[in-house]
């Protein structure tokens, strides 16, 4: 539900009706994907319908934590987000870009002819909406769009969640983008429990999110309800403690490529690259040659790749970030602030996932704001600081 719209048409959803809302975009010819228990984290994977959606499940995220807890709660979305994002399918991990095989003494070059699956996302959370908006500045509104991007992304359909239920590691409020979605859903649930009742309010940001519901046959709902999810996103919004100035940090981080906190940061990162993995945003990449042992078939790959990696930026025979403070330096920096410069946007939506997913638990937020704050404690006459007031 979104408070500053509230004279849009809001229905009500039974969760008997659940099943019959994704059985209609299954039979539009959508491949549903959704966030199910697997290896001990809910990640979003392949389901064939809404009997596949756990019930019960909480998540408790802090810096290098996470676990799972059953409940006895029919909920199905009372959890934040967890180690996947839909980058995993708009961006996959590896893409073959063209193959050439030799044919009649000629190297014949062959792109993939097959189309990319229709996905609809079940229960993606407004941060993840907002990660998919900056992706589109990067790989559509460039000097070079990505192709194979654009056709995944014209062909997606978004049934997103608004989030009740932030994680410690959450920071979404600060970035705008969350808990509750304003923009880049074709329908909006908002999961309720009411007398041992679960329903949700849905509402259409999409002609074709208006067409699948009308097919349901939905009766409005009333303003109690419509009251009650309200006062349940701004009390989900009050629990979100982590906090960072979307404004002032860039400047404040450029400002403070010399500070000893970058020192104190190599000593603990492992390089690891779990955060930019974890990151929906993230879009690092390299390629990859294959070809097998008769010499008659190649392969060129793209596969994601981490700025974390010493040979990321390894040029004229050396790299040009050598040690893990400038490799560091570089992620947050860009991220915060010069993302800003080449896309009009920050590259980072306050999902906290690499908070959680670090593992020696590293919190950004905690980072960043440190870093600003011995910079407006070394220049007191400055105004624009990092740490909101």
């Amino acid at each position: 539900m979104r408070p500053d719209q509230q004279g849009e048409a809001i229905f009500l959803l039974p969760d008997e009706k659940l099943a019959e809302l994704l059985s209609a975009i299954k039979e539009r010819g959508y491949q549903l994907i959704a966030p199910i228990l697997r290896d001990a984290a809910l990640c979003f994977s392949e389901i064939d319908g809404a009997s596949e959606l756990p019930q019960g499940l909480r998540d408790a995220q802090s810096p290098g934590s996470y676990r799972i807890k059953q409940t006895a709660s029919p909920e199905r979305f009372a959890h934040a987000s967890g180690p996947t994002s839909l980058k995993r399918f708009l961006y996959p991990p590896r893409l073959k870009l063209w193959q050439t095989q030799r044919k009649a003494n000629a190297m014949v070059f062959e792109e993939p002819a097959d189309p990319p699956p229709r996905y609809a996302f079940i229960g993606p959370r407004p941060c993840d909406l907002q990660a998919v908006a900056i992706q589109d500045r990067v790989f559509l509104r460039s000097a070079h769009p990505d192709n194979d991007y654009r056709r995944r992304r014209e062909n997606a359909l978004f049934v997103a969640v608004n989030c009740l239920h932030p994680s410690e590691s959450c920071f979404c409020s600060s970035m705008n983008s969350g808990p509750s979605a304003k923009s880049g859903f074709d329908i909006l649930l908002t999961e309720q429990i009411e007398s041992e009742e679960l329903y949700y309010l849905v509402q259409t940001g999409t002609d074709e999110g208006l067409e699948i519901l009308n097919t349901l046959k939905l009766k409005p709902a009333a303003d109690s309800k419509k009251r009650k999810a309200a006062t349940e996103l701004k009390q989900a919004t009050k629990k979100i403690e982590r906090k960072l100035d979307p404004t002032g940090i860039g400047p404040a981080l450029k400002e403070r490529l010399d500070s000893p906190a970058w020192d104190e940061l190599e000593n603990r990162c492992l390089a690891c690259g779990n955060c930019t993995l974890a990151c929906p945003t993230c879009f690092c990449s390299t390629v990859e040659d294959h070809t097998d042992l008769a010499g008659e078939i190649a392969t060129r790959d793209r596969v994601w790749d981490s700025c974390f990696q010493q040979s990321f930026s390894y040029v004229a025979g050396g790299p040009v970030r050598s040690t893990i403070k400038g490799r560091y330096r570089q992620w947050l920096t860009h991220k915060l602030s010069s993302w800003s410069d080449q896309f009009g946007t920050l590259g980072c939506v306050g999902c906290g996932r690499c908070i959680t997913w670090c593992p020696v638990g590293i919190d950004l937020v905690a980072e960043a704001n440190a870093i600003c704050t011995e910079r407006q404690s070394q220049n007191p006459t400055k105004t624009t600081i990092g740490v909101s007031p």
